[in-house]
């Protein structure tokens, strides 16, 4: 479980360092937007201004959900989580912990209709 343990630290720090750059880039896409009268409807740079927000948060929230399913993660291993899916309690295997070391299912599970793959 040591190196699953090190493939979620490796992660979590280019997920840190991702979101520190998200959040930069949508603070100065802001501030560029208060100079500007941000007249959206009219303004043909408006419309381009507004995706960029909107774009750049929605990624700020899809990397803070990846830091939050790697502590998660990270927790569960704390906890002494022996690898086993949550839904079955078969061992998940080993590569795919590699692979995606935030699940918490084995492959079969995952796959199941309704089931969110994680």
């Amino acid at each position: 479980m040591h190196d699953v343990q090190d493939a979620l630290r490796a992660r979590r720090e280019v997920a840190l360092e991702r979101l520190a750059a998200l959040t930069s880039e949508r603070a100065r896409i802001i501030d560029a937007s208060r100079d500007d009268n941000a007249d959206d409807e009219h303004d043909p740079e408006g419309a381009t201004i507004a995706w960029d927000r909107e774009q750049t948060t929605a990624l700020v929230q899809s990397t803070s959900a990846q830091l939050q399913q790697i502590d998660l993660a990270l927790a569960r291993i704390a906890d002494g989580w022996d690898g086993s899916c949550h839904v079955c309690g078969k061992p998940i295997g080993h590569e795919r912990l590699l692979a995606r070391p935030a699940t918490d299912q084995c492959i079969a599970c995952a796959e199941r209709p309704g089931r969110s793959g994680r």
